[in-house]
């Protein structure tokens, strides 16, 4: 039973996030003189053009240097800005983690990690560009809020969210077109986990792009009649943790889907939260510790059971096996 209060439209137009986190510098652009935003030599790439071509004169290109870009940011952060650091995840985090780690989560400066083109579904760019390991690498870090939105419009508000926040943040978007179900008047609170879907079998927590797998997963369980609750994780840090219990509790069963590996994401940050309550068992599904092939972003998500058939299958699975 869909949750009639997060006001969902699952059949919503296909948008990239990359756009929704676009959008919301525009118009956050406009309300605020000190937003500046950097990019390592790929505007079009993660949407900051459309800022770029508005406000000019607070836009920074530093070329193909991320480290570079983080070390910049926290300078801007320093004096009084807001300041945006976007490029692709496998670079940002991927490559300047130690000065997002120094120069901004040390002094937990204002600044905002966008890391665009994550997970699988970047597709044909293959291994090197399919970063799979930013949500455990960024967790970790004292001060960093982690956000991973799960449509276009969930990445706007996710964006705006994150600047009004006190801390710096990440957040974490991707290339590929995904249908857009979320609308303006679904909640979206920093720390706050959103039970799209109710249930009693089994809670399956997700995030980003595997929540509307799941919603389309609890779909074919349903017709299998099993009652899946599903969950929309979209921050990983601060982590809801009453929501997660009161669902994992109530269905006796929890399974996670992320597009990310299975060690130190979604599935790791639950598990940290369950270990401390009364047995609950948890699943955890996404990448099995391995890189990915190159390919179309549909055929990968079938490779590694992480549409909604494979979600729906790893989730008789684990039915099977701890509810017999």
């Amino acid at each position: 039973m869909l949750n009639q209060d997060m006001h969902l439209d699952m059949n919503g137009k296909p948008a990239s996030l990359r756009d929704g986190f676009g959008k919301a510098l525009l118009e956050l652009g406009e309300k605020d003189p000190n937003l500046w935003v950097l990019t390592a030599d790929v505007a079009e790439s993660t949407r900051v053009h459309w800022f770029a071509e508005k406000f000019p004169k607070r836009f920074v290109q530093v070329g193909i240097a991320e480290q570079n870009m983080a070390s910049v940011a926290s300078g801007i952060a320093a004096c009084g800005k807001t300041a945006v650091i976007s490029a692709f995840g496998a670079f940002n985090p991927g490559r300047n983690f130690d000065q997002i780690r120094v120069s901004i989560c040390y002094n937990d400066s204002k600044v905002i990690v966008h890391g665009s083109h994550t997970g699988i579904t970047v597709g044909p760019d293959g291994a090197s560009h399919q970063i799979l390991e930013d949500i455990a690498m960024m967790r970790t870090l004292p001060n960093m809020v982690v956000l991973v939105p799960a449509d276009a419009e969930e990445a706007k508000k996710a964006t705006c969210a994150a600047h009004a926040s006190t801390h710096p943040a990440y957040i974490r978007t991707g290339r590929e077109k995904f249908p857009s179900f979320t609308t303006e008047k679904t909640p979206f609170e920093i720390g706050k986990a959103n039970a799209l879907r109710d249930g009693k079998d089994i809670a399956i927590f997700a995030c980003g792009v595997e929540v509307y797998q799941s919603m389309k997963a609890a779909e074919l369980l349903e017709k299998d009649g099993i009652s899946a609750a599903v969950i929309n994780v979209h921050t990983i840090k601060p982590i809801d943790r009453e929501t997660i219990v009161k669902y994992a509790k109530k269905c006796g069963l929890a399974l996670s889907v992320e597009e990310h590996q299975v060690h130190g994401g979604l599935g790791s940050a639950v598990a940290e939260v369950l270990c401390e309550e009364d047995g609950v068992p948890l699943r955890r599904h996404g990448i099995y510790d391995t890189f990915a092939e190159s390919g179309e972003a549909p055929e990968l998500m079938r490779k590694y059971n992480l549409d909604a058939q494979g979600i729906y299958e790893t989730a008789k699975e684990a039915i099977a096996y701890y509810k017999k």
